[in-house]
């Protein structure tokens, strides 16, 4: 855990429990509203969340070379997400449209 300083520590944690907050907390915003593109927006971040576990887990063990694949794994967590999270927002825009 040498790898990082305190401060880059403190902000990835604090990034992995905000962006599970928004998680459950758009995900409470779309069972209230009865909008099921919410919950599908939420379940598109897990991708990214999952990234940055691994991002972290990597970290932890002061970015051993043993471990690269995680590296691999949060990349392509990483893409996966953020069209994930593309298609989501189409999804939420084609149903404000529909709504309209």
């Amino acid at each position: 855990m040498h790898a990082l300083s305190l401060g880059t520590w403190t902000i990835h944690l604090a990034t992995l429990i905000e962006w599970t907050l928004a998680i459950f907390l758009i995900s409470l915003l779309g069972k209230r509203t009865s909008n099921k593109a919410y919950n599908w927006l939420a379940i598109a971040m897990l991708p990214n969340l999952a990234s940055a576990m691994a991002a972290i887990t990597w970290h932890i063990y002061d970015n051993s070379e043993k471990l690269m694949g995680l590296v691999v794994i949060q990349a392509i967590l990483t893409t996966l997400g953020n069209i994930s999270l593309a298609a989501a927002a189409w999804n939420l825009l084609r149903f404000d449209q529909r709504k309209a």
